[in-house]
């Protein structure tokens, strides 16, 4: 048997491209969302009265990247824009009704996706990957 491709920066990029476009067609078909858009939603969920430059923070994007993004959720009336209470060139960000009830929709394919992943890693697996990702994603190089 030969041995695995060892090119690790190669191998995760490509399981990151597969994961994401099979995990975008299922919260498509059952939510109407992509995975980046679940990701903004989870994010002022978890966090009602974000920033937009917050919310650039916690995905990992520049802030041109989310202003897009912002605007996409808006105009579908996901996503609420409101003027900051204190900082008057700065906006907040609030789930719409119609943004809660496609994260209600989006999560039995999140479950069901971890679920298959966590079936594929083992327990302990699917702990040490997780949490060896959240470090890469935390990685000062």
């Amino acid at each position: 048997m030969s041995e695995p491709d060892q090119r690790l920066f190669f191998l995760l990029q490509r399981a990151a491209h597969r994961l994401r476009t099979t995990v975008d067609r299922r919260c498509l078909a059952a939510a109407g969302v992509t995975t980046a858009q679940l990701g903004a939603l989870f994010a002022v969920r978890d966090r009602p009265g974000i920033t937009q430059q917050e919310l650039a923070r916690t995905l990992g994007l520049r802030e041109s990247a989310v202003t897009a993004l912002v605007g996409r959720l808006t105009a579908a009336d996901l996503l609420l824009k409101q003027a900051h209470p204190r900082e008057h060139r700065a906006v907040v960000l609030e789930l719409t009704g119609t943004g809660a009830a496609a994260l209600r929709a989006a999560q039995p394919e999140v479950d069901r996706f971890n679920a298959q992943l966590r079936e594929l890693l083992g327990d302990d697996g699917f702990l040490r990957t997780a949490g060896a990702l959240h470090q890469l994603a935390h990685w000062d190089m």
